[in-house]
């Protein structure tokens, strides 16, 4: 099952891999049962040698994040439309209580084929294989929920040109919309790009930023609702788990923001 693809598709196995290693290890952090059905997938991926605790961790803690967003969301705006893009192997759509929501998953067409083969499609799920800049995929979402846009690990590897263009396209087909994403900081970005490129990803290059988000939000024409920091939540329910050099890295990160979670509405 050793799949391999060019570029960016081929790191959505990092994001699966520290979702199965958090299950086994801080499974009070997360617990993703569909991952970890997953592990044959990463057979002949050293990924265990070429990462670190908290580089683990932060791929696990945005999960965390970000579903306990979604989950607020959709306790507010009753049954909803959640929107995944880049869905790789993301597993958002089992993790989340989506009481009676449906998830519309966006990748590339031979990511989307990937995953229907290794993961097939549960009845609150509908795949689109479309290229996330060319908005016809756009045609297969139906409006008659409160939208919700979730988008993981997905910006930081093209221009903020392209990503604020992406989100005033989507303000204009979705009005009122919510978009949750993560963003690391201009420091930020060179270390996440060393560690993907560390995994084995060389050509997948990192691009966007964000150091200020209400700067942001108002360059993209967006409202900022939040701007969550990632580890408060890890540093508590792990506490006496994880290294001394993870905990602090994790505290650095928060306090200087390097890594969050921003939600916007469009």
């Amino acid at each position: 099952m050793d799949q391999r693809f060019e570029g960016v598709p081929d790191t959505l196995f990092i994001p699966l891999w520290a979702r199965i290693e958090a299950s086994k290890r801080f499974p009070e952090l997360l617990f993703d049962q569909r991952a970890l059905a997953l592990e044959p997938a990463l057979a002949g991926r050293a990924l265990a040698g070429t990462t670190s605790e908290f580089n683990l961790l932060s791929s696990a803690v945005r999960a965390h994040v970000m579903d306990a967003m979604a989950e607020d969301f959709i306790a507010a705006h009753g049954p909803s439309t959640l929107i995944v893009l880049g869905c790789g192997l993301d597993t958002a759509s089992s993790r989340i209580d989506g009481r009676g929501s449906v998830f519309f998953e966006l990748d590339l067409p031979d990511v989307i084929a990937y995953r229907r083969q290794v993961l097939g499609e549960d009845p609150d799920e509908h795949l689109i294989a479309h290229d996330l800049f060319d908005l016809a995929w756009t045609d297969a979402v139906p409006h008659d929920k409160p939208i919700l846009i979730y988008a993981a690990g997905v910006f930081p590897y093209f221009d903020e040109e392209r990503i604020v263009s992406l989100m005033q396209d989507l303000r204009r087909i979705f009005p009122g919309a919510e978009l949750i994403f993560d963003a690391v900081d201009s420091r930020g970005l060179r270390y996440a790009e060393r560690y993907v490129k560390k995994t084995g990803n060389a050509s997948a290059a990192m691009h966007f930023a964000v150091d200020d988000a209400a700067a942001f939000a108002e360059k993209a024409g967006v409202t900022l609702i939040a701007r969550e920091p990632f580890f408060g939540d890890a540093c508590r329910l792990l506490k006496g788990k994880i290294g001394l050099y993870t905990r602090i890295s994790m505290q650095v990160c928060d306090r200087q923001g390097r890594l969050k979670v921003i939600r916007v509405k469009l």
